[in-house]
């Protein structure tokens, strides 16, 4: 029988992954995964830095950063309990251009390179988990590289806020403007029309660096169709993997 994350409501079994191992893959790993306190702005890991760990978010949500030489940046991707932190120590990579950056502070769990590469090199469930999520989180890379460069400030802040309510428990958002726009590698003033826009429409509520979503069928509607690309393939090639 498949592991669900409601077998445990304080533990490993909140990220998805670990929880859609069968217990024969799941059992191994679980002595070695480690509780973590994951502040906002912890650093995981920095450009060209040789990664350790890799991180399973139960609660926080980690932002996979790129900063220009000109100290620009702007989000690639997010990962929360729906992922893993540091897919490059199985791709063969081991470091990465890209920082890791708690941006919604929670915990997780993390597990010592050494101990996911000997799981990972014996192939069977973990191995075709983490290569799933992994074709997953390039999609995400590409479909938002696509939506940077074709849809408007106001359709990528509704399919950022989407995708990051999907992996918190409410649809409160604690997260300033400032943030937000440095997630989106915009100026913070073309978020405060942005969010000025939606909370106009009634979609969402902005008071002093908490965004609430009053409606978010409406926030959808007004979202390209980005969202949709990536919520579909990361259904498709996640939530069913627990039949496989």
């Amino acid at each position: 029988m498949p592991r669900t994350p409601t077998s445990a409501p304080h533990g490993p079994l909140q990220n998805h992954l670990l929880a859609a191992l069968p217990p024969e893959a799941f059992e191994p790993l679980a002595a070695h995964l480690e509780e973590v306190a994951m502040p906002l702005g912890e650093m995981l890991y920095e450009p060209g830095e040789q990664l350790r760990h890799a991180y399973f978010p139960a609660t926080a949500i980690v932002s996979l950063h790129y900063v220009t030489e000109s100290g620009a940046s702007a989000e690639t991707a997010g990962v929360g309990n729906e992922g893993m932190v540091g897919v490059s120590l199985f791709m063969g990579g081991n470091t990465t251009p890209s920082s890791a950056v708690v941006q919604t502070a929670g915990y997780g769990y993390r597990l010592d390179r050494h101990v996911l590469m000997q799981a990972f090199d014996c192939g069977g469930p973990l191995q075709r988990l983490l290569l799933r999520y992994t074709q997953a989180l390039m999609t995400q890379m590409a479909q938002t590289a696509v939506c940077n460069r074709h849809h408007s400030l106001e359709q990528q802040l509704c399919r950022w806020l989407l995708l990051t309510l999907d992996r918190l428990p409410s649809s409160e958002l604690t997260m300033t403007q400032e943030l937000v726009a440095g997630m989106l590698g915009v100026r913070r003033e073309g978020v405060t029309e942005a969010a000025g826009n939606l909370q106009r429409a009634g979609l969402i509520s902005y008071r002093r660096g908490h965004i609430s979503v009053l409606n978010r069928q409406g926030l959808e509607a007004h979202a390209c169709e980005c969202y949709g690309v990536v919520r579909k393939e990361m259904d498709r090639l996640l939530y069913d993997v627990r039949q496989r």
